[in-house]
């Protein structure tokens, strides 16, 4: 099963040296085979994005990803792009650029159309009780999505233990994502 580690400022800090502190510390202990940057703060987002993929490619993770931005992720030499789930319009551009890209999801017609539009994975979610993300999905309905898609899907939202970790293989997912697992 794949790990799919997301930043967040409130634990990587949001200027360049800070984050580079802490992806060293985190991917001394951990690496995981997709890194996301997604801070939705920031007014030095490039900066900080160059600073994360350069950081990335040294600990060789697979598979680089920006949030939202397809043409900055193009720029930086990222493998891909994570997109909203307000951002379906941009999946076709994103791949003509030879971008991976993931997008978020929270209902089956997303995950379909998601699928349709030829995004390469999806995120579902929230799994689990998450920070400010709403009523949780809970396994039973992972387990519907993952039986109707075809495309890889990640399971998202308050993934922080081995258990719910192993909880969400069980469903048969490609992977699981989360901010706090890693940290």
């Amino acid at each position: 099963m794949k790990h799919y580690l997301i930043t967040d400022p409130s634990f990587y800090g949001n200027m360049p040296e800070a984050l580079e502190a802490s992806l060293d510390v985190i991917y001394s202990h951990t690496l995981p085979d997709f890194a996301l940057f997604r801070d939705k703060q920031t007014t030095h987002y490039r900066d900080l994005a160059q600073t994360f993929v350069s950081v990335s490619r040294s600990y060789r993770i697979s598979r680089v990803l920006l949030h939202g931005d397809y043409i900055l992720a193009h720029e930086l030499g990222a493998d891909g792009v994570h997109f909203t789930s307000t951002q379906f319009d941009e999946i076709t551009e994103a791949k003509a650029l030879g971008l991976y890209v993931v997008i978020s999801t929270h209902t089956y017609e997303e995950a379909l159309k998601a699928q349709d539009l030829g995004a390469d994975a999806i995120t579902y979610s929230p799994i689990f009780a998450s920070p400010n993300k709403g009523e949780p999905k809970g396994l039973e309905d992972l387990k519907e999505i993952v039986d109707k898609i075809s495309i890889p899907i990640f399971a998202l939202g308050g993934i922080t233990t081995d258990e719910q970790i192993n909880a969400v293989e069980k469903c048969g997912v490609f992977g699981f994502a989360s901010i706090r697992y890693f940290i």
